[in-house]
């Protein structure tokens, strides 16, 4: 392959392909992208992340452990809690943590509470109630059919390291929500958030757009979009009273 961005555009198009089926082998993939055969070949056995993502029965028929359509199926497996947002908030604070307490040991999750991981925990799940408080008055009921993923992990090989805190999945968006409990925006912290799109859109396919957003909880009435690194690229950082315009500008709820 040439460069990292080409190897990445191979992977979503091979994942999609495997997501998607029932299970399909590696020349029917060459064949449906137009490709060798062992290029295909190379690439699902040289990823690292096409091995945390699939699976290759008997038969030589590869599968995907996360299904590229909604809901979801498979998600869950990465994840400290999955479910779809009206779940989510019918869910009582200690019911939550004790889904939370038992996915995150599911996945290999440390719940070291010496920084206040707990609380983080509680703090994602306050703001994010707030935010569907906010969402379902403009949206609607449609938000409550959303799917909603907190602490998700892929870190089985020593190649392929995806954290996020929360992600919410739309209709057509994954919204990759980056949560630190500060009032000022460190720009390593923006570049965080971002790293792990290119992932993301593996994971979920070319049907989705991922949105990373950073949220500082200690922050008030803020919302601005900042260069990520060293390029014109921007990221949307808020603070959590304003996470629900950091939705507005992609989905567009309010009305000028």
């Amino acid at each position: 392959m040439g460069s990292r961005g080409e190897a990445q555009a191979l992977d979503r198009a091979i994942c999609a392909l495997i997501c998607r089926s029932d299970g399909i082998k590696a020349r029917e993939i060459a064949a449906e992208l137009g490709l060798e055969r062992k290029l295909v070949n190379s690439e699902l056995y040289r990823s690292p992340l096409m091995r945390e993502l699939c699976w290759q029965d008997r038969d030589c028929r590869w599968h995907g452990i996360v299904r590229q359509a909604r809901p979801h199926m498979g998600l869950q497996e990465f994840a400290g809690y999955y479910g779809r947002v009206r779940e989510f908030a019918a869910l009582s604070g200690e019911e939550w943590m004790t889904r939370m307490t038992e996915g995150c040991g599911n996945i290999g999750r440390s719940l070291n509470d010496t920084r206040g991981l707990l609380h983080s925990f509680r703090d994602c799940r306050e703001q994010m109630l707030r935010l569907f408080d906010d969402l379902s008055d403009m949206a609607g009921e449609r938000c409550l059919d959303w799917e909603i993923a907190f602490e998700l992990r892929l870190k089985r090989s020593r190649a392929v390291r995806l954290y996020a805190d929360v992600l919410v999945v739309t209709e057509d968006r994954v919204f990759s929500l980056e949560f630190k409990m500060k009032d000022r925006v460190d720009p390593d912290e923006v570049c965080q958030a971002a790293k792990y799109c290119p992932y993301l859109e593996i994971l979920f396919g070319p049907d989705y757009e991922v949105i990373p957003v950073l949220v500082l909880t200690k922050a008030k009435e803020l919302f601005a979009f900042v260069p990520i690194g060293g390029t014109k690229m921007l990221l949307p950082v808020c603070s959590g009273d304003m996470l629900f315009n950091a939705f507005d500008e992609y989905l567009v709820f309010l009305k000028n």
